[in-house]
């Protein structure tokens, strides 16, 4: 599964210039009346693909900021008390959604390298109330923090958007404590489409054309040390291309390391 692609650099400044156009779009097209304007995206993607009552629960701009393809808090199974971390977490919609499930004795992350979507996210968790939140500016193929510190990985439609997937997972089991989950959202495509035939239904940037087949994505996680690997269709966003829920275990016996200082809070890290 090699990530080794000529282009990363400009894939990545693509991926991040685009996230930064939307989260400059929520933030500046509010109005009065009406609320800021959601992100246009069709059926398969964004917040409609949140139940009506975490919609009403949120602040409007969080929800016109969503970009995902699923809805993974819906899925993570989170519990009072529990340390959660959600991968590339865009205006704060799934941070929050968190934060109220682990409630005050557990904490909620949100990783994201672009600062436009950082400050967006800031200002949805002030205007949401939530203490028990922190957003953290960096790349999810080198997570901010220490070993064996999440209990949960979340991430909606971003593992796709990486050019360096090994590193994602490597990341994301090296943050987990043993017996720590990921109930992720992402595209997944049939295994019979070639990266060629991927690119042909849709751009990088539009999680279509870096997403990883049902093996490929399978055989990743268990080559970062995940057990219990499930992943799940829910709807097609093209021909051979689907959302999916992918759920996966860290197992009991994974090694400890020495943790890593801790980022500095926020999008000033």
């Amino acid at each position: 599964m090699s990530e080794q692609h000529p282009g990363n650099a400009e894939l990545r400044e693509t991926v991040r210039r685009r996230y930064a156009a939307a989260a400059v779009q929520v933030a500046e097209g509010g109005s009065a009346c009406c609320g800021p304007a959601a992100i246009e995206v069709d059926d398969n993607f964004g917040g409609a693909l949140y139940a009506a009552t975490e919609r009403d629960e949120l602040p409007a701009e969080a929800v016109a900021a969503s970009l995902g393809c699923g809805n993974p808090t819906a899925v993570a199974d989170l519990h009072e008390g529990e340390r959660v971390l959600d991968l590339g977490s865009g205006g704060g919609i799934d941070v929050l959604l968190s934060a109220r499930r682990v409630g005050p004795r557990g904490k909620a992350y949100g990783l994201d390298m672009t600062e436009e979507m950082l400050a967006l996210a800031l200002a949805n968790q002030k205007k949401a109330g939530a203490t028990n939140v922190e957003f953290l500016k960096g790349a999810i193929e080198a997570i901010p923090l220490p070993a064996n510190t999440i209990d949960v990985v979340i991430s909606n439609c971003v593992v796709n958007l990486s050019t360096d997937k090994p590193a994602v997972f490597a990341e994301t089991y090296r943050v987990l404590v043993p017996g720590g989950r990921i109930g992720i959202s992402d595209v997944v495509a049939d295994d019979a489409l070639t990266p060629e035939q991927r690119a042909e239904r849709g751009d990088y940037v539009g999680c279509i054309a870096g997403a990883l087949s049902f093996t490929e994505y399978r055989t990743g996680l268990r080559a970062a040390g995940f057990t219990d690997v499930e992943i799940t269709p829910t709807h097609a966003v093209a021909d051979g291309m689907h959302s999916a829920i992918v759920r996966a275990v860290k197992g009991d016996s994974a090694p400890t390391e020495a943790p890593r200082p801790t980022a500095a809070s926020g999008c000033c890290s």
